[in-house]
């Protein structure tokens, strides 16, 4: 297409940021019978290439850009990057977006190749900023130059502190590092940024904008890439900085470029301020008045490179490249284009050199210099990249290898790693879609195409919620914008018990406390907890009527002495007048009030007694028993220890009952042994259970996690004191034992000494679960002494020293207290060399004697009364 043709009207639309150019050239194109537009990003083709399709059908919309093309079979209008514009074909209308590019130092000869090539063959329509005016009109005769004026004012508002930026607001910044720190500090203060980076995709970019746009974030932190036409609800522009690095040094943005970026500000009719932000102070008031006015100096130079090249060879196409500029106007880049530089770095590879011996090999060798760098490594890498490709392309079938090609993409399929990883696999995996769109370069290109497009947006979702997860708090972003807009808050509590507040988690309603989520406090959160405590006053009141009404099957009691309803904690025990009447305590809440903890406890109080009654009722119905003296205080006593004793605490107590009293109490359970006094109902597995939570009630414990229904356990130096007495078992050296097992394993002992026979039989021991490495500390425990000899395990009882006669002083004392006398060999000397063992028997361990034990008060401090 060339600007000759005849009766082709040729305009130039050029004006500042929201004047309507775009959608002007839209609707002209969309007037023609055909149609192309050229856009500088594959962004803004997608988005306009949607319209278009919204309006026509996809079936009449061609797009095609680098990496995407959708060709239906006879498309009437062409959305394109100006890049991948196809200007073989002929249509009716023809527009360029942002046409001042031509000036741009990268991308500038391709904008200017298409100014001065590109035609409709009706129409022709550029659209831009009015620095290009004078050149345009000098490069396109008989141009028609058309200024739009701005829909919208553009002010200045100065520097501003992050904190106060309003709504709406984008916060510019030039490097990924600062946008990236910008939008934590964000987050942190505001509740959420949406970010915009060039290097994302554009299903990430559209996914960020959306967010914002949605108004799930009010602010937006991004590069200059939103200065390129991005269509946004934007009030405020504020920049973090005014310096950018251009690709060869850093320098201050000039008055044009502010004005592009700050113009995305204000869209219609709806004013927009920019400004700055952080620590970089004010804009220069030269370029504030400049962009104010809209009044920019007007361009000096196009960029511009040869498009008329001569692939004869490689050093004829770098001589037609170096061609210099035709007329002015039209200047050559600073530094040569991309594919220019990685033409310049093959030509001196001797073996490229040899294979491009033909004009074919060498457009090809052109054509695969054309291979965009997005993945922005060293030129010198990708070179590489591209010298494979083309020997690829040069051997065998001329085409790459399936299986090369598919190990390339298979090691960018991954989703793991963190936000900057999936960046890098992004541009990676743009450069294999780019790729896969030439059609005489692959094998099945369609099904590459797709497998490249799958993998892009994976790892485009997967960038997506990277970026959410880490700038987006958006609990708080939701709840801000609910108080900003003034309207109701709406708190519920669901049935699992979550608190939400507009659909957002504030905490967890256990029982009937109420447990906020850990994180930072924020301003909004004492409007937000109010409304929330409406909906929890309701919830915790209606709790409080259906915890007095359910039955007792409703409540539990775990190890840690707290009472469970419908499984969760509603209250605790503690110390209470005696260890079978434990407190109930029901621990402070905000939102239960008085009286209603009164219910609480009261009806946990019930609940307690009536399950202490059924477990123990062995015990209780001791308790209740019509006993007077001796009898009744050992039961009182038989309470204190929770069921067992040992007998040296009572034995006074015992020597005082008469035969009557031993009937009466073996027939309420109770059972005299040689070494303990229990009621052997409550060594089942549910009594020793909530033997051990009263203990821990009574104590402030936590009882550990004792296996169930083991007659021995393996003595643990962890377990606190008094806990394994509590629950019917006895210390005996490295093992506790429950007591009715000592009684019978005492009883075995008794009757070897009384046969005389001195062996202990093995399957003795089984009865306390040990071995014989663990019998000699045992039978210490209980006052034997074990010998080990060739035979087996000799036992005798350790020889006791005779016990003194009470001096008639104290038989004196103990009378008047009521006391019986106390019996030879129950002395304070009893058991003194209890748990010496001759000729060794195991390692040694500390004691746990009866001095150490909790029962050891019991014995001063219950008196018997005749």
């Amino acid at each position: 297409m060339t600007s000759t043709l005849s009766g082709a009207r040729i305009t130039a639309v050029l004006g500042p940021t929201n004047t309507g150019k775009t959608h002007l050239a839209m609707e002209r194109m969309m007037g023609h019978a055909t149609g192309m537009m050229g856009f500088p990003l594959r962004l803004l083709a997608r988005e306009n290439y949607d319209r278009v399709v919204r309006a026509k059908g996809p079936h009449r919309v061609a797009l095609i850009t680098g990496e995407e093309k959708i060709i239906p079979p006879n498309p009437s209008w062409w959305i394109c990057t100006v890049e991948s514009m196809p200007l073989d074909r002929r249509v009716d209308f023809l527009g360029i977006d942002e046409i001042q590019l031509c000036a741009d130092p990268d991308r500038g000869h391709i904008f200017t190749d298409r100014l001065l090539r590109a035609r409709g063959t009706r129409e022709t329509m550029f659209l831009g900023s009015e620095t290009i005016k004078p050149l345009i009109r000098d490069l396109v005769p008989g141009i028609e130059v058309v200024t739009r004026p701005r829909l919208s004012q553009l002010t200045y508002a100065g520097p501003r502190k992050l904190t106060r930026l309003p709504r709406r607001s984008a916060i510019v910044a030039f490097s990924a590092a600062d946008v990236y720190a910008i939008a934590e500090l964000v987050r942190r203060q505001r509740g959420g940024a949406a970010v915009v980076l060039g290097a994302l995709s554009p299903r990430t970019r559209n996914a960020q904008v959306a967010m914002f746009q949605a108004g799930e974030v009010d602010h937006l932190v991004a590069t200059d890439a939103i200065g390129m036409g991005l269509n946004m609800d934007i009030d405020h522009v504020a920049f973090a900085s005014v310096r950018k690095f251009d690709g060869h040094m850093p320098r201050r943005l000039d008055a044009s470029e502010v004005a592009q970026i700050a113009g995305r500000a204000g869209r219609g009719m709806n004013d927009g301020t920019f400004g700055t932000t952080g620590d970089t102070g004010g804009i220069d008031p030269e370029i504030v008045e400049r962009v104010e006015a809209h009044s920019f100096p007007p361009l000096t130079g196009l960029f511009w490179r040869n498009a008329d090249l001569r692939p004869t060879s490689i050093d004829a196409l770098l001589a037609s490249l170096a061609k210099p500029p035709p007329q002015p106007g039209l200047i050559r880049p600073r530094r040569p284009a991309d594919d220019q530089l990685a033409l310049e770095a093959l030509a001196r590879d001797p073996e490229i050199r040899r294979i491009a011996d033909t004009a074919h090999r060498v457009r090809l060798l052109w054509d695969v210099c054309g291979v965009p760098d997005f993945r922005k490594v060293m030129p010198e890498s990708h070179s590489r990249l591209l010298a494979q490709i083309y020997r690829h392309l040069t051997a065998g079938d001329g085409r790459i290898p399936t299986d090369w090609l598919a190990g390339h993409v298979r090691q960018v399929d991954r989703v793991d790693g963190d936000m900057h990883a999936l960046v890098d696999r992004i541009a990676s995996i743009r450069v294999w879609t780019y790729i896969s769109h030439r059609a005489d370069w692959l094998h099945d290109t369609r099904e590459w195409q797709e497998k490249t497009r799958a993998v892009e947006d994976r790892l485009s979702d997967a960038l997506h919620e990277s970026l959410t997860q880490r700038f987006v708090d958006k609990r708080t972003a939701v709840l801000a914008r609910a108080l900003r807009d003034d309207t109701p808050l709406l708190p519920t509590v669901s049935a699992a018990g979550a608190v939400l507040v507009e659909g957002q988690s504030l905490g967890q309603l256990t029982g009937l406390r109420f447990i906020p989520e850990k994180g930072e406090s924020r301003a909004a959160d004492r409007a937000v907890m109010n409304a929330a405590g409406k909906a929890l006053r309701r919830e915790i009141a209606d709790r409080v009527d259906q915890l007095v009404q359910d039955g007792d099957d409703a409540f539990t009691l775990d190890d840690a002495a707290a009472v469970l309803w419908r499984g969760e904690p509603v209250a605790r025990l503690t110390a209470g007048a005696d260890p079978l009447r434990p407190a109930v305590e029901v621990p402070f809440a905000d939102m239960l009030e008085g009286d209603a903890r009164d219910k609480v406890r009261r009806r946990v109080g019930d609940w307690v007694k009536a399950h202490i009654g059924s477990v123990l009722k062995p015990l209780l119905r001791a308790l209740e028993a019509d006993l007077t003296g001796a009898p009744r205080g050992l039961v009182f006593q038989l309470a204190e220890g929770l069921g067992s004793l040992p007998r040296a605490v009572v034995e006074p107590q015992l020597r005082a009952l008469a035969e009557a009293d031993r009937k009466a109490l073996a027939r309420l359970g109770i059972r005299f042994g040689v070494e303990t006094v229990f009621v052997p109902a409550l060594l089942k597995a549910a009594p020793q259970r909530l033997r051990g939570r009263l203990w821990a009630a009574r104590t402030g414990g936590v009882l550990p996690a004792l296996p169930e229904g083991r007659t021995s356990l393996r003595f643990d130096a962890g377990v606190p004191s008094g806990c394994y007495e509590a629950m019917g078992y006895r210390v005996l050296g490295p093992v506790a034992v429950r007591v009715d097992m000592v009684e019978r394993f005492a009883a075995e002992l008794r009757r070897i000494a009384r046969e005389q026979q001195g062996l202990l039989p093995p399957q003795v021991l089984t009865l306390l679960g040990i071995g014989s490495d663990d019998a000699p500390a045992v039978l210490a425990a209980l006052a034997w002494q074990a010998e080990a000899t060739a035979d087996g395990l000799r036992v005798r009882p350790l020889a006791r020293k005779p016990r003194r006669p009470a001096s008639r002083a104290r038989k004196a004392e103990a009378a008047s207290a009521g006391e019986a006398p106390t019996p030879a060999g129950h002395g304070k000397d009893k058991g003194k060399d209890k748990g010496k063992v001759k000729g060794g028997g195991g390692p040694k361990r500390p004691r746990r004697d009866f001095e150490d034990s909790p029962f050891a008060i019991l014995r001063d401090k219950v008196r018997i009364t005749a």
